[in-house]
């Protein structure tokens, strides 16, 4: 995606409010807002930036695996499997 196209001035943001956040909802494409002629915010919907957060929440998850594994920190699955039967067992 290029933002090229979604590049408006503070100006037009504070002139245009409601249907910037119209389309904002409408498009799902983020928005860069300039002063000066330089970037200086991107607003998105609230959608988009709650998928946004829970793929780095998951990229977060996966890195931490990733650490485990070069640690050493893992074990066998039927080591897991075996303790968790155990555990159902026992209740």
């Amino acid at each position: 995606m290029r933002y090229s196209s979604q590049v408006k001035p503070i100006s037009y943001l504070k002139a245009n409010a409601a249907e910037v956040l119209a389309t904002l909802t409408e498009q799902r494409e983020p928005l860069v807002i300039t002063q000066n002629g330089e970037a200086k915010a991107v607003l998105q919907d609230v959608a988009s930036f709650e998928a946004t957060q829970e793929a780095l929440a998951l990229l977060k998850i996966l890195a931490l695996g990733n650490q485990d594994i070069a640690a050493g920190k893992v074990k066998p699955v039927s080591d897991v499997v075996a303790r968790l039967r155990a555990k159902r067992d026992a209740t």
